[in-house]
């Protein structure tokens, strides 16, 4: 399974690489090694669609997000992405949000994207009796001091799951993702884009998944969502810099969560904090490629 994963995460990444190409099956076999039946079946038993429907929602979420932040021609960005004309991304618009693209260009809303999907997870490449790092190629997780401004955050906090891997278990990951991917253009320029985390109810410990918000944000809230204000506050941010999520993930997350969960703040430098997880909430920030991994916990001058 593992391998498979693998194969079908290159040509999801190639995919990717070339929606504005008209990539084909053909094209896609010949950049893996494998028949074309043989791709086409396993990415359907994998992703859960075809890979046909799986190009096509992608055209349509990427065009979506052009016609939302640039004032391209609809027309233009129609033939860009692949769309026989302008009226058929129209159709294509108006059956998977309801409304035309120049009545969202308008005035934005929150929409289900076809999300770039992922599925090479930690569980797929931990504990298969070999090694998972080159000691080498890593360093110890560190601790640095961040501040963040006071903001609101729209997410789903959960707290019945107490990591990544229940919260999913218990959501559509496609449906929040894709809604999340239509509201970037709202997001805080600190707590931005996807992020996640851990808060605190009653003496338990849950997950929560969204993205943030300025403080004067004052805006639609996408359905299933909710929005909850938070203070500013300072963070000890636990974290090691990029690294090759294929090779190293479980090490890396291992690593800094370990410092994260076991670090006395009282004795962070010439500075003695304590916890402020009461008013503020956890942060994980997980960009292998680009900052790497992140455990951002709240504290507060003793």
């Amino acid at each position: 399974m593992y391998e498979w994963n693998e194969t079908i995460q290159r040509m999801i990444d190639w995919i990717e690489a070339h929606l504005t190409e008209n990539p084909t099956l053909l094209q896609m076999s010949e950049e893996i090694g494998y028949s074309p039946y043989y791709v086409s079946t396993k990415f359907h038993e994998i992703v859960g669609m075809t890979v046909k429907n799986y190009i096509a929602g992608r055209r349509l979420a990427m065009a979506t997000l052009e016609i939302r932040d640039t004032k391209e021609r609809i027309l233009d960005i129609a033939m860009k992405y692949g769309f026989s004309s302008q009226e058929a991304l129209t159709r294509a618009f108006v059956s998977a949000y309801g409304c035309t693209p120049a009545a969202y260009r308008k005035k934005p809303r929150p929409v289900r994207l076809a999300n770039l999907q992922v599925v090479l997870f930690p569980q797929h490449y931990t504990n298969k009796g070999e090694p998972t790092m080159n000691t080498t190629a890593l360093t110890e997780a560190r601790v640095r001091v961040e501040h963040i401004p006071a903001h609101k955050y729209i997410g789903i906090w959960d707290i019945e799951a107490s990591d990544y891997g229940k919260f999913w278990s218990r959501h559509d990951c496609d449906t929040v993702c894709g809604i999340i991917d239509s509201m970037s253009h709202v997001s805080h320029p600190i707590v931005t884009g996807h992020t996640a985390g851990w808060f605190y109810e009653k003496g338990k410990k849950g997950y929560f998944y969204g993205f943030g918000v300025p403080e004067d944000y004052d805006g639609e809230v996408p359905e299933g969502f909710e929005m909850r204000s938070f203070p500013a506050s300072d963070y000890l941010v636990f974290y090691h810099p990029p690294f090759d999520f294929l090779k190293d993930n479980g090490e890396v997350m291992g690593r800094v969560e370990n410092l994260a969960w076991n670090y006395d703040p009282a004795k962070h430098g010439n500075v003695c904090y304590e916890w402020n997880e009461e008013a503020c909430q956890d942060y994980q920030r997980h960009y292998p490629e680009g900052i790497g991994y992140e455990v951002l916990r709240p504290v507060k001058r003793k």
